[in-house]
């Protein structure tokens, strides 16, 4: 009986429901009730629940590899199978096993050209949390971070960190990339800078001069503040996708372009992208000595290193130029070819004055396409003033399913989309463009 009362007690202090919810919340923090949870989850969501009732789908809206597609290479597989057959399945160290790090250091010394020692680098599950521990490390509250949009989740860690958003503004004629001009004037009392390339959303790579100008403008901000004792600016450059370029386009770093930027810069990368690896979750920062020291302690607090037998896999096949070449190469003709198809079918369709334009891909799984629908009116009688309109109008009367730029922090509705190929095949996307066009035809 007492065990019983102790428990009606306690069902008395929390109650279920609507208005429990509400005096529940009252005990969350700050935080917790602020953070918005991911837009990309709440559309796949709606994509679920079309194909759930036996609609076709072209699914364009993962930033995912669907391993049908995309397996990840036999090399990596059989190398992870062998490392849990010998049972590494301990704690690795907090900043990595050491030969995953030694294979970083020597793959940025291959493809990159640069040289960093194994005390620059540190490995974690996956780029998310180097990301995070770039904030953590170098940004204090209330202090400012500069990043453009669309990009990927910087208005989120923003918030997690309590610092204060500086949004750079960017145009479709500049592939949605940040120009030097734009951002010398938010340069001034701001900590971090955030610079992604290829971009994601937008499959676009950051023009060779035009990162040179950006590299000068924080050389030249970092030479005024050691003259007053400001704080440092640093940049951290996310380079996730740098296996994945296509055409001429081509992946340039900062201490590529000016060595001193070495001192100011902290790479984030993974396999996810490079190797189709998603799920693997082994992902690296490198960046000077002292700042990753104190990277590696506040994720290792959070225990978010990477899987050691995934690290173990991973270092052996990071150290085989060979294999990594041959995957690569066919991965990227795979990729560029979805993309292609996806460029060209919408060229042609904007060819015959349908309201429809896609930017010509570069770099990563994704193409920038607009629909430029504002203003129209759908088979419904419905007025088009949204993106939010333009995405569920493609999803039912196309089976397209997208994601609005709204998703990446841009507020303006003038119907840009990303499209990721990750998960479908060209089948797929050769039986959509017709059911595009009828969509699109459709609107007055």
């Amino acid at each position: 009986m007492h065990v019983e009362r102790r428990h009606l007690a306690c069902r008395d202090h929390m109650p279920i429901g609507a208005a429990g919810e509400e005096a529940a919340q009252r005990g969350l923090s700050p935080l917790a009730l602020q953070l918005v949870g991911s837009e990309i989850l709440k559309i796949a969501a709606s994509v679920r629940a079309i194909q759930a009732q036996g609609h076709s789908v072209c699914n364009l809206t993962v930033g995912d590899f669907l391993p049908q597609q995309f397996p990840i290479p036999r090399a990596l597989q059989d190398a992870v199978v062998r490392a849990y057959e010998r049972r590494e399945t301990n704690y690795p160290p907090s900043d990595g096993m050491p030969a995953m790090r030694e294979a970083v250091t020597d793959l940025y010394r291959r493809t990159l050209g640069l040289d960093y020692p194994i005390e620059s680098v540190a490995v974690f599950g996956g780029a998310r949390p180097a990301i995070y521990g770039t904030y953590r490390a170098i940004v204090s509250p209330g202090e400012r971070v500069i990043y453009s949009t669309p990009s990927w989740n910087n208005n989120h860690y923003v918030r997690l960190a309590d610092a204060v958003a500086i949004e750079c503004d960017t145009s479709a004629d500049e592939g949605f990339m940040p120009t030097a001009r734009n951002l010398k004037p938010l340069l001034p009392g701001a900590r971090l800078l955030c610079l992604n390339s290829p971009l994601n959303p937008t499959g676009t790579v950051i023009d060779q001069e035009e990162l040179r100008r950006i590299c000068e403008l924080v050389l030249d901000e970092n030479l005024r503040r050691k003259r007053s004792g400001e704080r440092t600016l640093y940049l951290m450059y996310d380079q996730v996708y740098y296996a994945l370029t296509f055409g001429k386009a081509r992946h340039y770093t900062p201490p590529e372009l000016c060595p001193e930027m070495a001192a100011y810069t902290v790479f984030v990368d993974a396999i996810s992208k490079s190797l189709c690896a998603t799920g693997l979750r082994v992902g690296w920062a490198v960046a000077p000595p002292y700042i990753m020291g104190r990277m590696r302690d506040i994720l290792g607090h959070v225990g978010a290193w990477a899987p050691r037998p995934e690290q173990v896999a991973t270092a052996e096949i990071l150290r085989d130029p060979s294999a990594l070449s041959t995957f690569q190469t066919q991965m990227n003709h795979e990729v560029e070819q979805r993309l292609s198809l996806l460029h060209d079918g919408i060229s042609q369709l904007q060819s015959t004055g349908l309201p429809v334009r896609a930017i010509p891909p570069q770099g990563a799984i994704y193409l920038s396409v607009q629909f430029d629908l504002q203003g129209r009116r759908l088979p419904d009688g419905t007025v088009v003033t949204t993106n939010e309109q333009i995405r569920s109008y493609l999803l039912h009367a196309a089976g397209m399913a997208v994601v609005p730029f709204q998703a990446f922090g841009l507020r303006a509705e003038t119907g840009w989309m990303r499209l990721s190929v990750g998960a479908v095949s060209v089948a797929d996307v050769s039986a959509l463009l017709p059911r595009l066009r009828e969509a699109l035809l459709a609107v007055a």
